[in-house]
């Protein structure tokens, strides 16, 4: 209760503060000037302009400027609630934030391919394309911050600046360390991210660089091993610190590095001949490491023998250094953009082993060559067509294809139907292939694997009716690649085909709201391989008003969060991955989170805070994440954006 008070009263303390300056209420906002002239320099030589929020953009690599979003919407409560800072909705996180989260819808991660990137630590890694560049008039600072988990904290902290019209800078650093609520569960994550964005005075030359450096570091408690008294609300388990674990001294770190530049060039008068030259090249390192302190007494009771000789911890890595060359024909209706790629691509293992008569190599390398094209196409201002293909082949990991093509088609004003055909063929991701440890059974190589294709089909309808999408989906997946119950890796026989059907709508009256997304989906062929929960729903009814003489605006409301029961997949610290339910496991899911939440924002500052869980005040807390990984108790949990604007 004194946590309450003291944010209630801080926030009508900053509400106060800021009722004596309303000029951003007073004055209409500027929509085709980016920049409010003050005083015109009548009585002087002197002009003084004062930025509008028009004045600060960002953009990804070679992509359309969006303005920063200030605006207080219904969907900000579930992105910045997140230490993620993205919407985790057909997800579920454990007892920790930094910790992962259980995936229960499928969904294609294209930063798998060609690379060695664990499943669970890809819910915070940054491709290439997500990186931001800005463009702003003065000093920008934005911060993020969220609370942890019994101790720790959260911040994203981002400082960027224009030199002249034509450079910017940004420096952007993310550091996160969550003790947990369980043992040995300490999740120590931080990024730091270099960015530079120029073009010539003339427009012809334009450049996009930046260097990722990312560390995930999570202690592996392995899970409880007492689920009936957590089920049971045993009081010897109020405090979570009591409960016994599986893993004592384990834990996990992985390191994603990149350098990266993009720039092109118009050699000629771009009105006359729309023609570009571009030029990509990157290097990226990914590493991963498993340690231990000692021997775990978890795996040995599991009639796992050991490796003599071999060290406790174990590293892999993989590497891939990319140069790509491109033509470019661009106009306003029609863009085709057509290059060669040049790869050398590394997957290696610190320590080699040989079992059963056979060794594993300590290093795959090989030379691809490739090809990368994009087309799009407007007509009419009614249809856009946007089209990638990129296409390599080698010796070693073998050919790939990958194709994504989406038709958005707008037939009346407002009404949207947008389509979409990807496909893709890729060797398996690089953790399947290869791995070695003291433990014999978690020793493995899969040479000759099979390309794993994916195709999707599906598209959306959106309407003006209550800001409506509804959905559909269909995958098929050949040559499936998984983990069976010992973190074996396997090809399915057969394939997997997958349906998922669903929609989102927001229904208002005065300044009350509801919000509902609903996703079904089904495993129709070998569900055994991928089970996954038949439904996902939440529902967000939320009050929305300003407050304080305008000077700020309120949200609060309640949120639910359900999935249906069924044999979820366990998490497999060793990989980091996500194993075939084993003889110990059980069903989870059924138990319904609700979050109450009251969000304020004041001039370019966002408060979140929700009390998380709140249904176990009620009732034990019988939630989980996976098989014998709890989803937290009660918390309150506090999300801060902050745009500073110099």
């Amino acid at each position: 209760m004194k946590y309450i008070l003291f944010i209630l009263s801080f926030f009508s303390f900053i509400a106060q503060a800021q009722i004596a300056d309303k000029t951003d209420a007073k004055k209409p906002p500027i929509k085709k000037e980016d920049t409010l002239v003050i005083d015109s320099g009548k009585k002087d030589s002197l002009e003084i302009f004062k930025p509008t929020i028009n004045d600060y953009q960002f953009q990804t690599q070679f992509s359309e400027k969006k303005v920063f979003d200030t605006v207080m919407t219904f969907d900000k409560t579930n992105i910045f609630s997140q230490y993620n800072n993205r919407d985790n909705f057909g997800r579920i996180q454990p007892a920790n934030i930094g910790a992962g989260f259980n995936p229960l819808v499928f969904e294609v991660n294209t930063e798998e391919n060609l690379s060695l990137l664990p499943s669970n630590k890809s819910y915070i890694i940054l491709g290439a394309n997500d990186v931001k560049y800005y463009d702003v008039k003065t000093p920008t600072a934005t911060f993020v911050y969220h609370n942890a988990m019994r101790n720790g904290a959260a911040l994203r902290s981002t400082y960027t600046q224009n030199i002249g019209k034509r450079f910017n800078f940004a420096i952007e650093y993310m550091g996160l360390r969550s003790q947990g609520l369980y043992r040995n569960s300490l999740a120590a994550n931080n990024n730091t991210i270099f960015s530079g964005h120029y073009i010539s005075e003339s427009g012809n030359y334009e450049l996009f660089a930046h260097y990722l450096h990312q560390n995930l570091n999570n202690q592996e408690s392995g899970g409880i091993t007492e689920d009936n008294l957590f089920q049971n609300g045993d009081s010897n388990y109020k405090n979570r610190q009591n409960a016994q674990v599986n893993l004592e001294s384990s834990s996990s770190q992985f390191a994603y590095r990149r350098y990266y530049l993009s720039h092109q060039f118009t050699p000629f008068n771009s009105e006359k001949f729309p023609f570009r030259i571009r030029h990509t090249i990157f290097h990226q390192g990914n590493k991963y490491y498993y340690n231990q302190g000692a021997i775990e007494s978890y795996w040995t009771k599991m009639g796992i023998n050991q490796v003599s000789g071999f060290p406790l911890t174990t590293k892999k890595y993989s590497e891939n250094l990319s140069n790509t060359v491109s033509l470019i024909f661009d106009n306003e209706k029609f863009k085709l953009d057509a290059g060669v790629r040049y790869q050398i691509i590394k997957l290696g293992i610190r320590d080699a082993v040989a079992l059963n008569g056979a060794s594993y190599p300590n290093e795959l390398k090989e030379s691809r060559i490739g090809a990368v094209g994009n087309l799009q196409i407007k007509l009419l201002d009614k249809i856009q067509l946007n089209s990638f293909l990129e296409f390599s082949n080698g010796s070693q990991f073998k050919s790939y294809l990958r194709t994504a093509n989406t038709l958005k088609f707008e037939p009346i004003k407002d009404y949207f139907v947008n389509a979409k055909v990807n496909f893709q063929s890729a060797y398996p991701s690089f953790n399947y292939l290869l791995n070695t440890s003291v433990y014999d059974r978690f020793n493995y190589y899969l040479d000759n694997a099979k390309n794993q294709s994916i195709m999707e089909v599906g598209g959306s309808i959106n309407l003006k009716w209550f800001k409506t999408e509804l959905f559909a989906n269909y995958f098929r997946i050949d040559n499936y690649t998984y983990f069976d119950s010992n973190g074996t890796p396997k090809q399915s026989d057969g394939s997997v085909n997958i349906s998922q059907v669903g929609g989102d709508a927001t229904f208002s009256y005065g300044k009350f709201h509801l919000n509902t997304r609903l996703h079904f989906q089904n495993t129709l062929t070998n569900k055994n391989l991928l089970p996954m929960p038949g439904f996902v729903g939440r529902a967000n009814f939320f009050f929305q008003t300003q407050a304080f003489k305008k000077a700020a605006e309120i949200q609060a409301g309640l949120k639910v969060y359900y999935f249906s029961k069924f044999a979820s997949r366990e998490y497999f610290p060793v990989l980091n991955e996500y194993i075939l339910p084993g003889a110990s496991s059980f069903s989870i899911g059924g138990q319904p989170i609700a979050d109450l939440y009251v969000n304020m924002k004041v001039k370019k500052m966002f408060f979140f805070i929700e009390g998380q869980q709140v249904g176990t005040f009620i009732s034990n807390n019988k939630a989980y994440a996976f098989p014998h990984y709890p989803v937290y108790d009660f918390r309150l949990n506090i999300g801060i954006l902050w745009y500073l604007f110099n």
